[in-house]
């Protein structure tokens, strides 16, 4: 009997429903060590509660931005937290605090440069880059602070 060709499969309405509401997330690496990353990782619950077609583009980048955060601070020892970085002119980073985003396009990162000084960084979607940095954590701080996991717990109590 010959195998079926993928292409001749008949869906029902719910597969293709369920099918649009599952994003795909792909990863390739050059080593064989490499740290697990975000896109490995299973989706929140509630972030696949909605299907992403539903979501605004900020909504989406908002919350797959907290995943890479929260992947990234995982990943740090406890003299770090993580900061953004800034590409062009001399802006330097932000030690992220928290994100925002206003449908239907913009994200706000709030935090503070290396100084202290609060900062806030507003993007358009279709603008956004973001790299993300270790940053020593203040130095009468006892702990870092994770704000990736604070920011996926609160995306659970939408």
């Amino acid at each position: 009997m010959a195998e079926k060709d993928p292409n001749d499969l008949i869906h029902t309405s719910a597969e293709v429903h369920e099918a649009s509401a599952m994003p795909s997330a792909r990863v390739a690496h050059a080593g064989k060590d490499a740290p697990m990353t975000a896109e490995l990782e299973p989706m929140p619950e509630s972030m696949a509660a909605q299907p992403y077609s539903e979501k605004s583009p900020a909504q989406w980048a908002f919350e797959r931005l907290i995943l890479y955060i929260r992947n990234f601070e995982s990943q740090l020892d406890n003299q770090h937290e993580v900061a953004m970085g800034f590409t062009g002119g001399e802006a330097g980073v932000l030690r992220i605090e928290g994100i925002g985003y206003y449908d239907p396009d913009i994200l706000t990162f709030y935090g503070s440069d290396e100084e202290g000084t609060r900062t806030q960084l507003i993007k358009h979607v279709s603008q956004l880059n973001v790299m993300l940095r270790a940053m020593p954590k203040p130095e009468e701080a006892d702990e870092p602070r994770r704000i990736g996991f604070h920011l996926a717990a609160d995306l659970d109590r939408k």
